[in-house]
């Protein structure tokens, strides 16, 4: 991520969820930084959007995270947990965002009928507590699949959680 830094998009990453039937959902989202306890990566969302359903039912993910300064791809699969906005921590990931960030939580309900009324200006100033359907959104890992694109052949490295948080990498075929 440091090598990646200058380039802005490298925040964006792509994150898949199972449906509620089971079929497969993925949406751009952005990284909001590690938890400074552990290796987990922060998001934020909103409590009305789909992926929180589908989370409810089944908390598992996947992250593929695409650095193009230094062509590497990361899988990162594991764990998903909805942080209510009633917690320290989504009060200190609220006064992070920018303005325009925020102001997306005070949009109608995402997904629903476009209403030709929709009111999309959000309250003037902008409250410095997260309103309810404020979270974060939390991803543990339990594995990484880390594919390096520069060099013939490619190198690929798969790391897997084993106990007390430490991981163990094995160099796979690319």
């Amino acid at each position: 991520m440091h090598r990646n830094r200058s380039l802005s998009y490298s925040r964006y990453l792509q994150l898949a969820t199972v449906r509620l039937d089971g079929r497969p959902a993925n949406r751009t989202v952005v990284f909001r930084g590690f938890m400074t306890k552990g290796d987990r990566l922060k998001f934020v969302t909103d409590q009305r959007s789909q992926k929180v359903i589908e989370i409810a039912q089944n908390p598992w993910g996947e992250a593929c995270w695409y650095f193009p300064k230094t062509r590497e791809q990361f899988r990162i699969s594991g764990q998903l947990t909805i942080v209510e906005y009633t917690e320290h921590l989504c009060y200190q990931s609220w006064q992070e965002l920018s303005e325009a960030a925020k102001s997306q939580f005070f949009w109608p309900d995402p997904g629903e009928k476009r209403s030709p009324n929709a009111n999309f200006d959000p309250p003037d100033p902008i409250s410095q507590q997260p309103p309810p359907n404020f979270s974060v959104l939390l991803l543990t890992p339990e594995r990484v699949d880390h594919l390096q694109l520069r060099g013939e052949p490619q190198n690929r490295t798969i790391y897997e959680i084993q106990g007390h948080g430490t991981s163990k990498g094995r160099a796979v075929n690319p």
